[in-house]
């Protein structure tokens, strides 16, 4: 069954590697003296020999019938008497830099094979002249343009051009190029533009022709191609237009070309100083922008405007390229007209509007090009009696009419209207020309302001999926939190806050800020942020967290190029630990502002944390810094949005928010919003993140600890001594489970440990943690034990028992815990 095609004006799919049957080009580079110089992959495909049996030896052996001397040298190039197609080579006259000609070369089996070789005369980078030889190979795929596709392209051309495949491979060319370049269509046929006539232009104009592949929309080129020999220069306006197949899809590129007026030619005029463009300004609001254009155009070019635009789709995408011809649904978005208000209060900004299908409104947007009428056109009369919306074209007097769809970059964004009823002249091809102007002036502004506000949605979106919703349960802080993402055109940054339970009922706090804006810096945020979750589970201390964070973001920047901040390089971290039980907090920096730290009693200070370089320099060390704060401390978070106040400088700032942070607050929800209240008396320009964390303790009474002798018959009392401690704590019902946990645990610290062996029960709300320290940095690792093994179980029978387990390294030594959930004890 034959495969259906694309929609129209869309490319079929292409892999990156070449079929048998495709085309190639052979090219190779030969010195002055007739040497080969250079061989490349495609010349062994044409020729079978690798460049090591062909660089260095005389570019004549590889010739069938050997000449007296080679053609690239200046001698005879060999001669067409094998009865090969084509043009017969013919011998390099002084000074020429160009050859071309059908020569008989000798493949590496022995066939001979009649070729068609190009070769341009150039000087190559180190200031030595030779010869850039190349020879097209065309693919079986390219048999369709010798047939009715081929023809049917060729015939619907408007000008002398050339018609180049989706390879961008020459495969027509009409008498114009023929007399542009000094090639036959047979020469220049499957080489690309850039091997026809290697030049800068060449090389733009094929961009160009990449850009109409892709696209589908029309290109133009400025420039000039010098043909060697031809004499003066050329000087082109060349223009790219995609090749539509019968069936609609992009099959190729049109390249037309023409002289370029010269300075006697009447050269198309600017927009007229009378028209004030210049208040299309680049502010990224599409409805003022829509005014702007209709302001500019009343009364100086017409006596009535009106801006229509089409809705973006409910997920923020753009406008299609081609809205068809069918009803189309837009927002009047600005009306301006000669009479004011008398008038323009008929037509209510910011309400829907139909264009009924096969409408001048709907069939201008549907071609992408603008159209002038009269009043008396039977389109125009079919609109008026179809359309109640657009009956003020008779009640105004409007005698002509100008509609131009806003474009840019092959979208279509609207639509303005605009009409003379005072003006006597009916609008012509000049008026038509200048609206294009303007209206292509506010298709810009309006399409990057969508697309702006498009990015910035989405940014936001991931933004807020990356942070926390909600906060985890934990006992040891009571924590609140405010996150506001930056309100200039810059976009949301990569700031971010976190808070991590650890064990032996320790919480972790986490602030950071990544460099720039926008999603890249919001993707680096949500890879860092997994990062310092995934090594906060390893409960390193927080001077080892950010040295492996830090390797982390110089590896995420050896990935990437380019771009502001690559790969997070940049970032500055803010890591705290704390632990209710010992009432201690272990902090270490990386460039972050230090935490702010108000006592019980009511005084504030920044807590003296080193500070350590931004994360991504790499090769310099963090330092921990370990302080006790009283129960019920406040430690406050902050990202240096907070603190980059337009009205004041940082130390004003620091100030500003330590009196806040000291007066009286019943909650934490409020300290939070006096903080922000006190600081920002505007939406700030960078993101701003802020945790606020009042500390608490757990008693003596929650917590128990029982040092151990280095001996087997211990265990034994370990879990008495734990059960002894539930019954006092009411929690009989963990008995059990808690017993086969410290058997486990104790023995495993007495056997492969060392002393001294501690246990610690810890009971924190609706959690029992129990702990065994010994002196030993080795960790246990759980083991599937088979079915006649005395041991090996234990950990298993730990890990299904218990909610989750682990290891801990201390300075002393490692500590296993496990937690139980007491819901449901």
């Amino acid at each position: 069954m034959e495969q259906l095609p694309p929609p129209p004006g869309e490319r079929p799919a292409r892999t990156t590697h070449a079929s048998p049957g495709a085309a190639y080009t052979a090219t190779a580079t030969v010195s002055e003296q007739g040497i080969v110089t250079g061989w490349s992959e495609d010349a062994r495909r044409l020729l079978g020999y690798v460049p090591s049996e062909v660089v260095g030896l005389p570019a004549a052996d590889l010739l069938a019938d050997r000449p007296d001397q080679p053609a690239a040298s200046g001698g005879s190039g060999g001669s067409d008497e094998s009865g090969g197609t084509g043009t017969a080579a013919r011998p390099v006259a002084p000074g020429q830099e160009r050859w071309s000609g059908t020569v008989p070369l000798r493949h590496r089996d022995g066939r001979r094979l009649d070729t068609g070789l190009l070769a341009h005369r150039r000087t190559a980078d180190g200031g030595a002249v030779e010869w850039f030889v190349v020879s097209a190979v065309v693919g079986a795929a390219d048999a369709s343009w010798n047939g009715p596709l081929g023809e049917w392209a060729f015939d619907r051309s408007p000008c002398v051009l050339a018609i180049f495949d989706e390879d961008l491979r020459l495969v027509r060319a009409n008498a114009g190029m023929h007399r542009a370049l000094c090639l036959t269509e047979a020469e220049m046929r499957g080489l690309r533009l850039s091997e026809i006539a290697p030049d800068p232009v060449s090389e733009e104009t094929e961009r160009g022709m990449r850009r109409v592949l892709e696209t589908g929309e029309p290109q133009s080129v400025d420039g000039f191609i010098r043909p060697p020999g031809a004499g003066p220069a050329h000087d082109w306006a060349t223009t790219l237009a995609p090749v539509p197949g019968p069936d609609g899809r992009v099959r190729g590129v049109y390249l037309t070309a023409h002289d370029k007026p010269t300075g006697d030619t009447p050269t198309r005029q600017a927009l007229p100083p009378d028209l004030d463009a210049a208040r299309i300004t680049t502010a990224p609001d599409s409805a003022r922008t829509a005014q702007e254009l209709a302001d500019a155009s009343v009364p100086r070019l017409a006596d009535f405007a009106v801006v229509d635009l089409l809705e973006p789709s409910a997920r923020g995408e753009a406008p299609a390229r081609s809205p068809g011809t069918g009803a189309l649904t837009v927002s009047r978005s600005a009306v301006r007209s000669v009479h004011g208000g008398s008038q323009e209060s008929r037509f209510a900004v910011g309400e829907t509007t139909v264009y009924p299908p096969l409408s001048p409104p709907a069939e201008c947007m549907a071609a992408g090009r603008g159209a002038v009428y009269g009043t008396a056109d039977p389109a125009v009369a079919r609109w008026v009696a179809q359309d109640a919306g657009a009956r003020w074209i008779s009640e105004f007097g409007t005698h002509s009419l100008m509609l131009v769809p806003l474009r840019d970059g092959g979208i279509t964004l609207g639509l303005a209207v605009f009409g003379r009823h005072q003006h006597r002249e009916p609008f012509d091809l000049e008026d038509l020309r200048l609206a294009e102007e303007l209206t292509a002036r506010a298709a810009t502004t309006i399409h990057r302001a969508r697309r702006t506000s498009r990015e910035h949605t989405t940014t936001m979106t991931l933004q807020r999926s990356l942070l926390p919703h909600t906060l985890p349960a934990q006992s040891a802080l009571e924590i609140a939190s405010r996150y506001l993402p930056a309100a200039g055109e810059a976009g949301v940054g990569g700031d971010w806050f976190d808070v991590i339970p650890l064990s032996g009922a320790r919480v972790a706090l986490v602030v950071g800020d990544v460099v720039g804006h926008g999603m890249r810096a919001s993707a680096t945020m949500g890879r860092l942020r997994t990062a310092v979750r995934t090594l906060a589970d390893v409960d390193l201390p927080p001077d080892e967290l950010l040295t492996h964070l830090d390797d982390l973001i110089i590896h995420l920047s050896a990935d990437e190029t380019g771009g502001e901040a690559a790969g997070g390089i940049g970032t500055t971290c803010l890591y705290v630990v704390y632990d209710p039980v010992t009432r201690r907090c272990t902090a270490a920096r990386a460039g972050h502002p230090p935490p702010a730290v108000v006592s019980p009693e009511g005084s504030a200070y920044l807590l003296d944390v080193p500070a350590g370089p931004p994360l991504g320099l790499g090769g310099l060390p963090f330092e921990t810094v370990e302080v006790e704060l009283p129960e019920g401390s406040l430690l406050t978070l902050y990202t240096d949005g907070l603190l980059q106040a337009r009205d004041h400088d940082i130390d004003e700032a620091l100030d500003t928010m330590l009196a806040a942070l000291i007066q009286p607050a019943s909650t934490l929800d409020t300290v939070c919003d006096r903080v922000l209240t006190a600081l920002l008396t505007h939406r700030p320009d960078d993101d701003v993140a802020l945790l606020v964390a009042r500390t608490r303790g757990l008693h003596t009474d929650k917590v128990a600890v029982w040092d151990l002798p280095s001996d087997p018959s211990f265990v034994g009392q370990a879990r008495r001594n734990a059960t002894d401690q539930l019954t006092a704590w009411g929690l009989d019902e963990a008995a059990f489970v808690t017993e086969l946990v410290v058997s486990e645990l104790v023995t495993n610290a007495i056997r492969y440990g060392e002393s001294p062996v501690q246990l610690r029960l810890i009971h924190e709300g609706a959690h029992l943690i129990c702990e065994v320290s010994d002196s030993s940095g080795t960790a246990p690792h759980m083991r599937r034990a088979r079915i006649f093994d005395e041991g090996g179980r234990g950990l298993l029978l730990v890990a299904q028992l218990t909610q989750r387990w682990g290891t801990r390294h201390t300075l002393s030594g490692k500590t296993i815990w496990a937690e139980q959930s007491l819901v449901g004890s």
